[in-house]
Formats: C-alpha cells, sequence, structure tokens
C-alpha cells in the first residue's frame, strides 16, 4: 500500500522529510510511528495503516509536495521471513582473521612503513596528535540546513521588525494577592477541575479584560484600514525543541479559569508528543509570551503579526517597595508590552498595561466560580 504525504492546512503545499523512525527493507507493524515531517508551522507525524516490509522513497531532509507517494508498505512479505536472517550469525565466527575496524586501528598505530619520519614525531606520550589529520570538523564550525519552522520564524521576526512601528512600554506589577489566592484555592481548584491554577489563567483573564477596553490592542492594519475583531483568541507563546510556537485559545472571553488551564495544558502536552495541528496555531488575536519560565528578568518581546499587540511576562523576584510609607519586600513581576505604534498610540499602551497591573494587584475583580 502506498503512504501518501496528507494533506495539512489550505496554506501548506510541501513538507520535509525531518526523521525516519523506520527504515527501508524493515518490517513494520500497523500503527508504527513511520517518521516526522516538518512544515513552516508544526511537526506532524506519519503511522503505518498496515503490516508489511517498508519501501522508502523520500530521504531525510528531501521536501515533498502534499499528495506524493512517500513510502510503500509491501503486505505481502510475511513477517517470518525476517527471522530466517539469524542463520548468517556463524559467518563472523568463521571468520576470527579477518581485520576488523579495531584491528585496523591497531595496525595502524604499529605499521612500520611511516616510522622513518613520523615515529619521531610519535615518540613520547603523543601518539594521539598522529591520528588527527586537517580536516573540516578543526575549523570548530559545523553547517546545518535550517528547518523550515526554523526558515519560518526567521523570515516573521524579520518582517515584524521591518513592516511595524514597534515600541515597548513597561511596568511592575505586585503578584502577593494573586499567589494568596493560588495557595488558598490551589487544592480545591485541582480537585474541583481536575488542573493545576497557574498564573497564566490570570494574565489571560487580566487580557480579556484590558483587550475589551482598549479594541485597538485587538485589532490589525489590513492595507489602509483598520480591522476590529469582535471575538479575542489569545496566542500563548510556548518554547519547543525546534523553536517558539504559539498555539491560541479561542473565544477565550467566554472560558472559566479551569477552561484556559486545561487548554494550556493541553497545548503542551501535543507540543511533547507532536501532535499539534496547525488549526491549534492558526486565529490568534493577541499574543502572552512568559520568559519567566526561563528566569528571564527584562526582555522586549517582538511582535506576531498580523497581531498588533503583546505582552511579555518574566520571572518573579522579591523586591523592596514602598507601601504606605514603609519599605516592604513584594514579589514583584516585570511587564512589558509591545505595540505597532501604527495602530495603538503611546497612552493606550500604557493604560492597557496599567489596566492588567491593576486586575493582577486585585484578582478578586476577576471572579473564579469556586
Amino acid at each position: 500500500m502506498e503512504i501518501k504525504i496528507p494533506e495539512v492546512g489550505e496554506s501548506v503545499y510541501e513538507v520535509t522529510i525531518a526523521r525516519w523512525h523506520k527504515q527501508e527493507g524493515e518490517q513494520v507493524s500497523k500503527d508504527d510511528l513511520l517518521c516526522e515531517l516538518e512544515t513552516d508551522k508544526i511537526t506532524l507525524e506519519l503511522h503505518a495503516e498496515a503490516a508489511g516490509v517498508l519501501h522508502v522513497k523520500y530521504q531525510e531532509g528531501d521536501v515533498a509536495k502534499i499528495g506524493d507517494v512517500l513510502a510503500e508498505i509491501d503486505e505481502q512479505t510475511a513477517p517470518a521471513a525476517k527471522k530466517e536472517a539469524p542463520p548468517k550469525t556463524p559467518e563472523p565466527e568463521s571468520k576470527p582473521e579477518a581485520p576488523s575496524p579495531v584491528a585496523g586501528t591497531k595496525t595502524r598505530k604499529e605499521e612500520p612503513p611511516p616510522a622513518p619520519q613520523e615515529k619521531k614525531k610519535t615518540m613520547g606520550p603523543a601518539p594521539k596528535s598522529v591520528a588527527a589529520p586537517p580536516s573540516e570538523s578543526t575549523s570548530g564550525t559545523t553547517r546545518k540546513p535550517m528547518s523550515p519552522i526554523r526558515k519560518r520564524i526567521a523570515e516573521r521576526l524579520v518582517a515584524a521588525r521591518q513592516e511595524t512601528a514597534m515600541l515597548t512600554t513597561f511596568n511592575e506589577v505586585d503578584m502577593s494577592e494573586v499567589k494568596k489566592l493560588r495557595e488558598k484555592y490551589r487544592d480545591r481548584f485541582k480537585e474541583r477541575y481536575g488542573v493545576s491554577l497557574g498564573f497564566m489563567s490570570f494574565f489571560v483573564k487580566a487580557s480579556i479584560e484590558a483587550l475589551e477596553e482598549f479594541p485597538q490592542v485587538n485589532a490589525f492594519i489590513d492595507g489602509d484600514d483598520i480591522v476590529y475583531h469582535d471575538f479575542i483568541n489569545i496566542g500563548i507563546a510556548v518554547g519547543s525543541e525546534k523553536g517558539l510556537v504559539v498555539p491560541v485559545i479561542k473565544d477565550a472571553a467566554k472560558l472559566h479559569f479551569s477552561e484556559i488551564e486545561k487548554n494550556i495544558a493541553d497545548f503542551v502536552e501535543k507540543i511533547k508528543s507532536n501532535q499539534l495541528a496547525l488549526a491549534d496555531l492558526e486565529g490568534g488575536t493577541f499574543t502572552i509570551s512568559n520568559g519567566g519560565v526561563y528566569g528571564s528578568m527584562l526582555s522586549t518581546p517582538i511582535l506576531n503579526p498580523p497581531q498588533s499587540a503583546v505582552l511579555g511576562m518574566h520571572a518573579i523576584q522579591d523586591r523592596p517597595m514602598v507601601r504606605d510609607g514603609e519599605i516592604v519586600i513584594r514579589p514583584i513581576m516585570y511587564l512589558a508590552l509591545s505595540y505597532d505604534h501604527r495602530i495603538i498610540d503611546g497612552r493606550e499602551a500604557v493604560g492597557f498595561l496599567k489596566k492588567i497591573k491593576a486586575h493582577i494587584e486585585e484578582p478578586e475583580q476577576m471572579l473564579l466560580d469556586l
């Protein structure tokens, strides 16, 4: 049977064969993982739809179009056929005197022909220096082709810089009340909803409140027009082995804290298992990036076009603050809002960030429905 490149999405026309998990001529069983395919947005896995012997048509690194025959599975070949190979095992035992790779290295060390001139160089405790011939590896560099995902990330980052008037405004937020609320309701929340109550859901809810008050932050420029959304789809930037991906929580304004946390947990699991679908990445109107999970204290997040703004969260650190005329220690997070100045004025950007700060510092305004 033929294994064809499946349709991934309307805007995807070709894929790169990233890795084969089964090799040419190997016996495979139904549902075995055959290979990983990469597009400019996601990585997906192909599984065997039948048992048989695999015949590969494309190699790792090759580019194939949607619908191309990637491989074939010969279902007529019996699995038992491969079990007849073990009788060949006596052959290596019957040829013990054949020069093996190990024996070859030994004869290379003790070989007398190069001795007249090279013996002087190899005298003393440095025989290994002779085994290091000049090669490309001595330059200390390795050249590898960029993956389709990395290429697309690079293109989008450059476009964000060149095609927008990006500015960033900063603020700080006292996380004391959110931390107390999480500690108080942590167990009850987990017991009732089956998911942990994290910080991200608070920032998603606070962003929703701010986006509803400042709709231009949830809008984007299309030619000479400003397009306003009557819905809020919030992208959550998540780092993966292959690069940053931004799965989108659809209609976030309609979701409860628990549903937001479940969405985030599902995305993380999909990314780990390469199950993220193209539909998971589409339709975002605003993005939140949490550099704090990597220990970042402060950074300037970059826009995710065509979106007009992105919120950057950072690490929480205890800092001295003045409250009611006294110096106290509070858990503080720095926030950053990068925005397209063509559509969002500085007053609106600052007001948006202050709105988020107000909701995080007084989280009881956002109902937990516990």
